[in-house]
């Protein structure tokens, strides 16, 4: 009986040492959003060289997509979901398994409706024309090497930029500097203008940051991501992001008239066409995020008494 006391004794002891023992949390939100942006950037930069470097070729195009982008698409997944588990203490549900497949194709099914549609009234206020078929092998090709390049973009802006910000400054502020720096990033490419940047920044970069908003997932961005991106390259084949490196898709095809219209050498991007068509949808997912108390308010502190 004493015995038994005493180790019952010893293990309670040994369970409030434990209890008092400080838990580790998060890291503070600077080093993790250094830390992951700087990994995503390195990540982004590799994936968009390789990318550029075949685009011009079908037969490349079609190989390193089909073998290069899955596995390129793995390696970002895993290398966020670890660095997360690292920095934050915690599993990233934002990337979690459940619904995936249903979202992500949800959003990429909504990316081409969507891009389609801007499209289709360039084309019929005379912005595009299609004069033949392109390359089905590299339009295949495209779609391995684009899903790539949605995911770390997402990663970087949507799972790292703003939903670290948004922990200090709020849904609005995350929003606003998210999109931003999306619309900064694009004036590297290579036929990039000023007045294209800030589309994107507009279209894409609120659009698929209200995306996030509404299911605080990153499912449903990466697929509008990579369901816009496919279709202006993959399907439709004219210029992505300002990229004027020559696009192999579909279709043969070229652009006219004024740049407002067309979007000019950035492609459709930077076409008012395209502002309206994402300016609507990025009010619709904000109405439905504010509906379900999804939009958070800027941290605020209480002054000591």
């Amino acid at each position: 009986m004493g015995r038994h006391a005493d180790s019952t004794a010893e293990r309670e002891r040994a369970t409030q040492r434990l209890e008092e023992k400080p838990h580790r949390g998060p890291r503070p939100p600077w080093v993790r959003l250094i830390v992951l942006l700087v990994l995503s950037v390195v990540a982004d930069g590799v994936i968009g060289s390789i990318y550029s470097g075949v685009q011009s070729n079908a037969v490349a195009l079609l190989v390193v997509g089909v073998l290069v982008g899955p596995l390129l698409t793995w390696l970002v997944l895993l290398g966020y979901t670890t660095m997360v588990r690292v920095l934050e203490r915690r599993q990233a549900g934002e990337v979690g398994r459940s619904g995936a497949v249903a979202e992500l194709g949800r959003g990429t099914l909504l990316g081409i409706g969507l891009f389609s549609i801007t499209i289709a009234i360039i084309a019929v206020f005379g912005g595009y024309g299609i004069h033949g078929w392109g390359n089905l092998a590299a339009a295949i090709g495209a779609f391995g090497m684009t899903c790539a390049v949605a995911i770390v973009e997402e990663v970087m802006f949507r799972g790292v930029l703003f939903r670290i910000v948004e922990e200090k400054t709020g849904t609005w502020g995350a929003m606003a500097v998210s999109a931003v720096l999306f619309g900064a990033l694009h004036l590297i490419n290579s036929g990039a203008t000023l007045y294209g940047a800030i589309s994107i920044a507009i279209e894409g970069g609120l659009m698929l940051a209200a995306a996030y908003t509404l299911t605080r997932t990153l499912w449903l961005p990466i697929g509008l991501h990579l369901g816009w991106n496919f279709a202006e390259g993959g399907i439709f084949g004219t210029n992505v992001s300002g990229s004027s490196d020559h696009t192999l898709g579909l279709f043969e095809s070229t652009v006219s008239g004024s740049p407002v219209l067309s979007g000019g050498s950035f492609g459709p991007e930077a076409s008012i066409i395209a502002l309206l068509v994402c300016g609507t949808m990025t009010v619709l997912f904000l109405r439905k995020a504010r509906r379900a108390g999804r939009i958070r308010r800027r941290e605020t502190s209480v002054a000591p008494a």
